[in-house]
């Protein structure tokens, strides 16, 4: 009878053990990210945010052929010597996405070290180390491929259309990084919310479209300047204009259907929530589609200087950082921890036993 009932209790203290370490393997430890942390993940986001606006400097000054057809030296040598304006510029960039590689290489380590499995930090960093990788690989492409400078084939535009969406998808996995480190999830306490999925996937995906031509069109008004307003709408329907010019009408009339799935988002925010962390998310989104279609109006009329398409160019940044902040904090949802079935379970091991 005793060894009965040593064996009837000792049972069930198995499983609690084994489930507490289960849950303490998914969930994480009680202790919180460090501060140094959530901060240098904020610091990788800002400073490739300044790498692709020093990227868009050297596509507007026709600079991407400053270290000639090499990589990833410039010019043959480690060092550019007597470097001209386009070397400059060119190998500046290089320099800068260097160090982003280095700087998200730390991320990656640091987070994986400072988190448990189940966290979506580390797979949001897992992402951003594939993509800057990626980044990479088409950035080298476009310079061994002489895709750069006043190259106007039709190759340059589907390379830079890859690039500048896996540069879209590199900033998302970064501000995602960060978030999640800030505010930690567990794969093991959320999940998405069931059912109203698919107007913000197809949000993003428009915008990541707008993107992709938005940069499809800041490379046709470098490569084929026009002198008038009235010349370039002259050259977007011109059956003898370059294809880039005439595919130029695609970039607003994407922002258009973009804006109206990011309206239903900001609706639907509004409705579920009335936390102040995410009414601020609805109003930087607002204030940042309102100020882009502002500077895209401006970019038109003045018919695209450099240092609009620069300042156009970090307002999409800022805000594709603010909508992948808004999707995440609507898409994503605690799970709901039901007691009851907890009881039943724990019940049910001790009859089993």
């Amino acid at each position: 009878m005793t060894r009965s009932t040593h064996t009837a209790h000792s049972v069930p203290a198995d499983a609690t053990a084994r489930d507490r370490r289960t849950a303490s393997t998914v969930s994480g430890p009680p202790t919180a990210i460090s501060a140094a942390l959530q901060r240098f993940a904020w610091f990788v986001l800002v400073y490739n945010v300044l790498v692709v606006l020093w990227g868009a400097v050297v596509r507007a000054t026709g600079s991407g052929a400053g270290c000639g057809d090499h990589w990833p030296l410039c010019n043959g040598v480690v060092l550019p010597q007597s470097p001209q304006f386009h070397t400059i510029v060119e190998f500046t960039h290089r320099l800068m996405s260097g160090g982003s590689l280095l700087l998200v290489a730390v991320l990656l380590i640091w987070t994986w070290r400072s988190t448990v499995r189940g966290q979506l930090a580390r797979w949001a960093s897992g992402a951003a180390m594939v993509l800057t990788l990626n980044e990479a690989l088409l950035g080298a492409l476009l310079v061994l491929l002489r895709l750069v400078a006043h190259n106007q084939s039709s190759a340059r535009g589907v390379y830079l259309s890859f690039h500048f969406a896996n540069t879209l998808l590199l900033l998302g996995a970064l501000t995602l990084s960060a978030e999640f480190l800030t505010r930690p999830r567990s794969r093991a306490t959320t999940s998405l919310r069931h059912g109203k999925m698919i107007f913000p996937t197809l949000g993003i995906v428009a915008t990541l479209l707008v993107g992709v031509t938005g940069s499809l069109a800041a490379l046709g008004d470098t490569l084929f300047p026009a002198t008038s307003l009235a010349g370039a709408f002259h050259q977007d329907f011109s059956s003898t204009a370059s294809l880039l010019l005439r595919l130029r009408w695609i970039h607003p009339a994407s922002a258009i259907v973009a804006a109206a799935f990011i309206c239903w988002l900001l609706v639907q925010s509004f409705r579920n929530t009335a936390a102040p962390r995410t009414r601020a998310l609805d109003i930087a989104v607002v204030s940042t589609l309102t100020v882009q279609i502002l500077l895209g109006t401006l970019d038109v009329l003045l018919l695209a200087p450099t240092w609009i398409q620069i300042v156009h160019l970090l307002g999409a940044d800022v805000f594709w950082i603010c909508l992948v902040l808004l999707t995440a904090d609507y898409c994503l949802v605690e799970k709901r921890h039901d007691p009851e079935k907890t009881t039943d379970n724990n019940s049910s091991l001790a009859v089993s036993a």
